[in-house]
């Protein structure tokens, strides 16, 4: 058996010998032999087996702003790393190449990479965090556990950039380390999801309401707008009202433009009108923070107080310019900011 091949976490035995695995929502049954939708857990003789728990396809350092993540350790990096495969099938994908891997070709590539050189890594080049990040982190929650362990008892933070199909066994395995996370919420109707991601919209509800209100991980979402596809101004105050209501107003909300590729490539870019309509709609909704990405210098990028309006962090893209926070709080009015500084 290779050395990048481990037993998986959260699975247990089924009849025939199959698996099942409750990973994510999927909660694939497996028969010997098979591997899940993922294609990166295989059952071998009645066991389940992760096929990239060592096998890192792509690392690199990151700004934290990337990710994105805005209210999390503003103006540091992040260690960012990745396995290939993904429970997700999205035509829209812009890491296809590795995400979709496992489905057009054969074998698991990756370097062989053990936890502790990945942590030992990140602290040479003086990260705050680790990223699991480019493909699903879900689908290499071994190789992430397994690091995240040891970084969060390096002083270290562990970070999920997500499509948030956890199950609820896989949040309560990694809120133990898990320090931040952004959901990518794709849409707010259930086609969208099933055509274009092969999936379903409920357990991305069902798990970003237990992030906020079960857990200490720090949550931000991300909604790449799609014209013609999820950017009607009646699905977008849906999405916004169930930010607002279920996860919190302090949440914070990345709108992104989208850009054609993969295999969406017919539609076009997302136009800034429509960008600044998805705006006004979360700050009418009641969000106090709403970011406009893959567009910069659209000034809707920095961060300011919501009680006074001061500027508490400018941002140009991924670049920071002036900071100011006093202990994580305005310092003309007190007022905390959300997040983790």
């Amino acid at each position: 058996m290779s050395e990048q091949i481990v037993e998986a976490v959260l699975w247990e035995s089924a009849e025939n010998n199959n698996v099942r695995c409750k990973l994510c929502n999927f909660r694939c049954e497996i028969k010997p032999g098979h591997r899940g939708i993922c294609k990166v857990r295989q059952n071998l003789e009645g066991r389940l087996y992760s096929l990239n728990a060592r096998a890192v396809c792509s690392a690199a350092v990151d700004p934290i702003e990337k990710k994105p993540l805005f209210h999390f350790l503003p103006g540091s990096h992040a260690f960012s790393i990745a396995a290939v495969g993904c429970n997700f099938q999205c035509d829209f994908c812009q890491n296809w190449q590795i995400s979709q891997w496992p489905r057009m070709r054969q074998g698991v590539p990756g370097e062989m990479s053990q936890p502790q050189a990945i942590v030992d890594a990140a602290r040479r080049s003086d990260c705050g965090s680790i990223a699991y990040t480019y493909t699903e982190p879900t689908i290499f929650m071994e190789l992430a556990g397994a690091c995240g362990e040891i970084a969060r008892g390096e002083g270290i933070r562990n970070i999920f950039v997500s499509n948030g199909y956890l199950t609820a066994e896989a949040l309560d395995y990694a809120k133990v380390w898990l320090d931040g996370i952004n959901v990518d919420l794709k849409a707010f109707n259930d086609d969208f999801y099933r055509r274009h991601c092969k999936a379903s919209l409920n357990p991305v509800l069902d798990t970003l309401g237990r992030i906020a209100n079960e857990t200490d991980i720090w949550l931000e979402v991300t909604t790449l707008i799609i014209p013609g596809e999820n950017d009607s101004a009646d699905e977008l105050k849906q999405l916004a009202r169930f930010i607002a209501d279920e996860l919190g107003v302090d949440i914070p909300w990345h709108i992104s433009r989208f850009h054609p590729q993969y295999n969406l490539k017919e539609i076009t870019a997302t136009s800034q009108a429509t960008l600044k309509a998805a705006y006004e709609i979360g700050k009418n909704a009641g969000l106090r923070h709403i970011y406009v990405g893959n567009l910069p210098g659209s000034g809707c990028e920095s961060t300011y107080c919501h009680q006074c309006g001061n500027l508490l962090i400018e941002r140009t893209g991924y670049q920071l310019g002036q900071v100011n926070l006093e202990d994580g709080k305005c310092p003309r009015c007190q007022m905390p900011l959300a997040g983790k500084f």
